[in-house]
């Protein structure tokens, strides 16, 4: 599912919002959920799953053009952990 599929799936299902209400409500979320994780918190959707940082360390890689070995810096990812509920929905396991 992309955005704009999201988009118009929650503004027919909300009459009440035009769907560039929804574009705004959609992107609201969005970004408050990238300030949470950027700022090194967690963000947590009952039901749905939970976001956190996880830590990579350096490592020694190779540049797939050239061959020449590169050491790759440290860096944060995000990492999505599926909750219980949507587990079970995807394993065909009525909650």
């Amino acid at each position: 599912m992309t955005k704009s599929e999201l988009i118009e799936l929650v503004s027919s299902k909300a009459g009440v919002f035009s769907r560039k209400d929804v574009e705004i409500i959609i992107d609201t979320l969005f970004q408050g959920m990238t300030d949470s994780l950027a700022k090194g918190g967690k963000v947590e959707i009952r039901g749905f799953g939970s976001f956190k940082l996880k830590s990579r360390k350096g490592r020694r890689g190779r540049n797939p053009k050239s061959g020449e070995k590169i050491m790759i810096g440290a860096k944060k990812v995000p990492f999505f952990k599926a909750g219980k509920e949507i587990r079970e929905r995807i394993n065909g396991i009525k909650p």
